[in-house]
């Protein structure tokens, strides 16, 4: 199972700064949700272990939102993701973790953070979780399984 850091890490290596497929704080939070979502729906079992939040903007990983929130409404810088096991015993992502992580870029990546606020806002898994409480894995799998693709 991936480290909800190194999804993010790879999506950011994706990014195309000063294009639709730069990434903001914003964005890069959804585009997790929608991984977590479809790798539940497609390999039945979570992609990362982190909790997801229901936030006033949307489903957000606050460990993710801590390590990125310095940069606010602005652009997160490319960077390249480097896919080995480190000397720390991280884990690296695996082939079906990175499918899932390409589906995701593939449909959402070209969409702006906004845009993917207001899709999350009309989902069963945040329209019924409490502002600032966790997401159930449970409401994600249930909601998504219904789902085969989203028209964005």
């Amino acid at each position: 199972m991936a480290k909800v850091k190194h999804v993010a890490e790879f999506f950011i290596s994706l990014s195309k700064e000063r294009t639709h497929y730069a990434i903001t704080p914003l964005k890069l939070q959804k585009l997790l949700y929608y991984a977590q979502a479809f790798h539940l729906r497609d390999k039945k079992k979570t992609l990362f272990p982190e909790a997801i939040e229901a936030w006033k903007h949307g489903p957000v990983v606050p460990e993710i939102y801590r390590l990125y929130r310095e940069y606010g409404y602005f652009t997160i810088p490319h960077s390249q993701f480097i896919n080995e096991q480190l000397f720390t015993q991280q884990p690296k992502l695996v082939d079906c973790e990175i499918e899932t992580i390409e589906k995701v870029w593939e449909d959402f990546g070209r969409l702006d953070g906004k845009f993917l606020e207001e899709l999350t806002h009309q989902e069963d898994p945040w329209i019924f979780t409490d502002i600032n409480e966790e997401i159930e894995i449970e409401k994600i799998i249930e909601y998504f399984a219904n789902e085969s693709e989203l028209n964005v």
